[in-house]
């Protein structure tokens, strides 16, 4: 029995080169930055947390949690940006509950983590901004 090879069905733009791959990537990064409004918000957020975290003196472990948190938050961000995208391409300009519900709840788990991060931040950063003495 012959092995059948069926093509890969691809988009409409493949990366030739590894470089290629990083500066989409980015592009896409660009475009929830420019977009999206909860991601500027997000990343204004995560900013001050780490001038915060720089401020107070954490340590360098705190400032990986941290970091990780602020990632996980920007990347739930993108994913919610890329579902909203595709759901959109697919269903166009009518209404259609299903929809709703991949649009919420995608939003619904950047919330999450952004409650989280929240938390985090706060057992985090709030005991030392506690302590420090206001001149």
């Amino acid at each position: 029995m012959t092995k059948q090879i069926i093509p890969k069905r691809r988009s409409w733009q493949v990366a030739d080169s590894l470089f290629a791959s990083f500066k989409y990537a980015w592009a896409g990064v660009v475009y929830c930055a420019v977009t999206q409004r909860n991601f500027r918000i997000h990343l204004m957020i995560g900013s001050i947390a780490v001038a915060l975290g720089i401020y107070v003196r954490i340590s360098p472990l705190e400032f990986a949690v941290i970091s990780l948190t602020i990632a996980l938050v920007l990347t739930f961000e993108l994913l919610n940006t890329a579902l909203e995208a595709v759901v959109d391409l697919t269903v166009g300009e009518r209404y259609h509950e299903l929809a709703k519900i991949s649009k919420d709840t995608a939003a619904g788990a950047v919330l999450i983590a952004a409650i989280g991060a929240m938390f985090v931040a706060g057992w985090i950063l709030l005991p030392p901004l506690l302590t420090r003495s206001i001149p």
